[in-house]
């Protein structure tokens, strides 16, 4: 699943940035790659002081070529797996296949909607590879972050680079944001909504609390008028005079507000 975790070393050992390496985790020898050093700010952002493993060593020629043998038998393992669970006719969609590089157990990652008894595929897949097999159900939004490659602005799917947990994205954030409601716009590959709109959610909210609400009335240097919309980033109203005119006027230029409260509903 991409983890990142913090991984102890001997005090001798030297790494580079994307060194690739082998590290003992609790599932057994997996295959790594340096990110950075450790330290108080790489801590905060995992949320967790607890050692993930250990790191072996780095990685040579002969684990390279090691590591390329096993992609090819995960191709095959996925479609064993794939073929045993229609003979079964189980109700899962098989997705991923992870076989740990020490070859201590392989990871069967599926979708599902309801629970599915998986005991004697599990019981098959463990006789045919002869190892330890874990069959892990997912959601859809891990689909995105295991098998997606690029978003719709260009750039590597939040989820599989920097993002450390899924936040929670609601079509309020959108619409503060005036971004577009078509659901093609502004869903990720994950068919939920993108993660991004989250990013600068907080900011539209403190800046919005400094605007009258919309249909508070109001009086600017043009005169009285009625809020009809808000531009929050440019912290602007439309205002609606008296007069039947409609201007975009700058929050400064309100004098004060004569009904309606003077911060908007966050």
């Amino acid at each position: 699943m991409r983890s990142i975790g913090e991984f102890s070393a001997r005090p001798s050992d030297q790494f580079l940035r994307n060194q690739q390496i082998l590290v003992r985790t609790d599932r057994g020898i997996e295959w790594g790659e340096v990110l950075s050093e450790a330290s108080e700010m790489t801590r905060k952002y995992l949320n967790s002081k607890k050692s993930a493993g250990r790191v072996l060593r780095v990685a040579d020629e002969q684990d390279l070529k090691s590591r390329d043998e096993l992609e090819s038998k995960e191709r095959s393992e996925f479609a064993r797996c794939g073929e045993m669970i229609a003979e079964r006719k189980l109700q899962m969609q098989l997705v991923d296949v992870e076989h740990v590089f020490g070859g201590e157990r392989i990871i069967f990652y599926y979708l599902a909607e309801n629970r599915v008894d998986f005991r004697e595929l599990v019981k098959d897949l463990a006789r045919e590879f002869n190892t330890r097999i874990e069959m892990r159900q997912i959601g859809v939004r891990d689909e995105a972050k295991l098998l997606a490659d690029y978003g719709d602005c260009g750039k590597p799917v939040c989820c599989n680079t920097h993002l450390n947990e899924m936040p929670p994205v609601s079509m309020k954030m959108a619409k503060m944001q005036k971004a577009t409601l078509d659901p093609n716009k502004i869903s990720g590959r994950c068919g939920r909504l993108k993660c991004c709109l989250r990013y600068e959610y907080d900011t539209y909210k403190e800046y919005q609390r400094e605007l009258p609400k919309v249909g508070a009335t109001v009086m600017t240097r043009e005169g009285q008028g009625r809020v009809v919309a808000q531009e929050i980033l440019a912290q602007k109203v439309l205002v609606n005079y008296e007069g039947g005119t409609t201007k975009m006027t700058d929050a400064s230029d309100i004098v004060t507000v004569v009904s309606g409260k003077t911060k908007s509903q966050s």
